[in-house]
């Protein structure tokens, strides 16, 4: 029999990523529902609502306080629902300013600098508090050197937009958000809990298909047919800057083998990415299982998928394009009652230990 607590049982499965073990607890969804305001103001203000004592518990201590007494279950989500509207009235009523500030992004470079490279003041001073173009380039020139620019532009596009299409989904009937940002769940459809993951299709997946049919790398025929039609490159730079550079100059290239070239390319990235999209289970334990240390978890995910056919670099665009993305999201989850949850079950490898999840996946592809 277990030492621990009813409470300490569902954090210890929580803490250590068993997460196809939480919600299958009969209190798993429950106490996943409670864990999504953990911050000590909501907690309080839902013991306030109840008429619950709080005030000489400790910070730490209040979470399981309010689970052992425990409130119903529609009070908790009442008071969920009532607050993230509190909170999306006001990003409602700033939308179509808010996107039309993100359709001013040109250009997405990350300056030679990635994401977790820099010190989290950046992204929580710049990133995370502007949300109007001129003021962010402003801030830029005025306080950061110039070889930051494309960080922050990158990191603001990406949160921004996110939060954009977070709404989407947590406006949704089905849908109970989760507020206060909280660890590992996004959100809850039908009562099912995902934590939502904005993607592209990612460019190692696209190599490791490509080398399952045969095929070198596409930076290596890049940079072979380049060579082959004189078109002049520096050798010594990195694959993540010279890359678009080839593909740009490729494009531009006025000459009939740079058309069939390009075409060639296309036709294979849209035949892996069509077959992949039929049977994503792969491509979705590839996602798991190439997650980087610091931010492993075993969390069930909903990815969302965002594929231009015609330019799979300019994908990023579609992250804004709230127009195309609304009716789609709003599609899969009005017909979400009618998905059988254990279909999304899968298992992944993680440095030699097995995982057991769930995950969704909807891709939104435009061109071809």
């Amino acid at each position: 029999m277990s030492a621990y607590s009813p409470f300490e049982h569902l954090n210890s499965q929580y803490e250590n990523n068993h997460f196809s073990d939480l919600i299958s607890e009969a209190d798993g969804i429950y106490w996943l529902k409670l864990r999504s305001i953990a911050r000590k103001a909501h907690l309080a203000a839902l013991c306030q609502r109840m008429g619950i004592d709080c005030s000489d518990v400790s910070s730490r201590d209040l979470l399981g306080f309010v689970y052992d007494h425990r409130p119903p279950t529609q009070i908790v989500e009442e008071y969920i629902s009532a607050t993230y509207e509190s909170e999306r009235s006001v990003r409602r009523s700033n939308e179509d300013y808010l996107v039309s500030q993100l359709y001013q992004m040109r250009v997405f470079d990350w300056g030679g600098l990635f994401q977790n490279n820099l010190e989290r003041t950046i992204v929580n001073n710049y990133v995370k508090k502007i949300n109007d173009w001129d003021e962010l380039n402003r801030a830029i020139d005025d306080e950061l050197h110039f070889s930051l620019k494309g960080y922050v532009r990158c990191s603001w596009y990406n949160h921004w937009s996110s939060i954009l299409i977070e709404d989407i989904f947590k406006d949704h009937a089905n849908v109970l958000p989760t507020i206060g940002l909280a660890k590992q769940v996004d959100f809850f459809i039908n009562d099912f809990p995902f934590d939502l993951k904005v993607t592209y299709f990612p460019e190692g997946y696209m190599k490791l298909r490509r080398r399952a049919k045969g095929l070198r790398p596409e930076f290596t025929v890049l940079k072979q047919f380049c060579r082959k039609s004189g078109i002049w490159f520096e050798s010594k730079k990195k694959e993540k800057e010279l890359f678009p550079e080839l593909m740009a100059k490729v494009e531009e290239f006025p000459h009939r083998d740079a058309e069939n070239f390009l075409a060639e390319l296309n036709g294979i990235r849209s035949e892996i990415i069509t077959e992949t999209l039929n049977d994503p289970n792969e491509l979705l334990i590839w996602l798991y299982e190439k997650q980087g240390d610091r931010r492993f978890d075993a969390a069930n995910r909903f990815f969302l998928v965002l594929i231009d056919l015609d330019n799979l670099e300019e994908s990023w665009k579609l992250k804004r394009n709230k127009n195309l993305l609304s009716p789609v999201i709003n599609a899969h989850l009005d017909n979400f009652e009618d998905v059988f949850i254990e279909d999304l079950k899968l298992q992944f490898n993680w440095k030699g230990a097995v995982f057991e999840t769930y995950a969704d996946i909807l891709p939104v592809v435009v061109g071809g």
